[in-house]
Parts: structure tokens; C-alpha cells; sequence
């Protein structure tokens, strides 16, 4: 109770603060001769606007590489998890966090493309039932980030799944993939499956492999 008494009054009392430094700022200003005004107004103040602008993209740039260094160490480490890892189910869950880490893209990633190409196929052609769609799903979409253009059949034929879900990663695979070969079937998919989202989906993977 107290705590909150003390919180709810912090926020007049900062405000009376600022409310201080603002009339202070004004009495000073107004009783600086007019060539300081002058000078202020036309040098100081363009200078440290300068300034807060270059701290601002230095301060972004230190931010974005941080950030970039934190993925980096972050896909290191998973991806020496998933080569230790026995247990298929574990693995595909790395593989999944792996792609997710690294935003979707290839780069850094080529030494276990393999593994994660067989891994992938393997699932969507084995983990079958109503219960694993959304595996399949997953492995369907992320093989396209694989830029591997053997696995376009096995993504073509996924258009056929039971699942509209899988259906609709397939083809977000293929779009990935920027499979041409699989266009006419997709334009068939985008006019003529049952559900908006597959349809969806394969709008997109066309217009992704047709601005390639």
C-alpha cells in the first residue's frame, strides 16, 4: 500500500519539476541580450540538432549490431545443438527454432542444409495423422528456404494434402523456392481450392516466383 502511495506520488511532483525548469528557461532566455538570442538560435541550436542526429544513427547502428551479433551467437549455438542431437523429434524442433533465429534466410546455415533437407523431407512424407499436420506443415514451408530446387515435387505434390494448413505452407514453400516449373499448378490452387487461405498462399508464391 505504501509502495503505491509513493508511486502515485512521484508523477505530480516530477511534473512540477518540469513545469520549474521550463519558467526558469524562459526567465533566462528572456534576459539574454538579443546578439546571444541571435547566436543561439542561428548556430548553438542547428549544431546540436546536428549533433543529436549523428548520436542517433551512431546509437542505431551499435544497436543493430548488437543485435546481429546476439542472432549469430544465438543460430551458433542451435545449430551445434542440432548436430549433437540424436532424437529425431528434438532435432525437428531445433531445425524449426534454427530457421526462426535466422529470419527466414540461408546464410550461415549451408554447412547443415543437407541434414535439414533430408530432416525435412522425411517428415513431411512420414509424420502423417490428423495430429501432425502442422509438423508436415512447418517442414514443407521451411524447405523452401533451402533454395533447393530438387525438393519442388515433393512441395507440388503437398498441394494435395488433406490439410488446408499444409496446403498452404506447400505453398509458401514453392513461393520460397521461386519454383517455376510448379507456376500452372499453383494458378490451378489459387483458383481452385476450398479454402481462402491456400488460395491465399498461392497468390503469393506466384507473384514471389514471378518477380524473380
Amino acid at each position: 500500500m505504501t509502495d503505491h502511495h509513493e508511486r502515485g506520488q512521484f508523477s505530480p511532483t516530477a511534473i512540477v519539476i518540469l513545469v520549474g525548469f521550463i519558467v526558469a528557461g524562459v526567465w533566462i532566455w528572456k534576459r539574454l541580450p538579443a546578439e546571444t538570442q541571435d547566436y543561439v538560435i542561428d548556430q548553438a541550436l542547428p549544431v546540436a540538432a546536428g549533433g543529436a542526429a549523428v548520436a542517433s544513427l551512431v546509437l542505431a547502428a551499435i544497436v543493430k549490431i548488437r543485435r546481429h551479433a546476439a542472432a549469430r551467437r544465438e543460430r551458433n549455438r542451435l545449430i551445434g545443438a542440432f548436430q549433437r542431437e540424436q532424437a529425431e523429434e528434438k532435432k525437428l524442433d531445433l531445425s524449426f527454432a534454427l530457421i526462426e533465429c535466422n529470419a527466414y534466410r540461408l546464410d550461415g546455415l549451408e554447412e547443415i542444409a543437407p541434414a535439414l533437407k533430408n530432416l525435412w523431407v522425411a517428415t513431411l512424407q512420414r509424420a502423417l495423422g490428423d495430429k501432425r499436420h502442422r509438423i508436415r506443415g512447418m517442414a514443407a514451408s521451411h524447405l523452401g528456404v533451402l533454395q533447393d530446387q530438387s525438393v519442388a515435387p515433393l512441395l507440388v505434390n503437398a498441394l494435395k494434402d488433406d490439410h488446408a494448413y499444409v496446403r498452404a505452407c506447400a505453398a509458401l514453400g514453392l513461393g520460397r523456392l521461386r519454383a517455376t516449373d510448379a507456376q500452372d499448378r499453383l494458378a490451378q490452387v489459387a483458383e481452385e481450392d476450398g479454402d481462402q487461405t491456400v488460395r491465399g498462399r498461392a497468390r503469393e508464391a506466384l507473384e514471389r516466383i514471378r518477380s524473380r
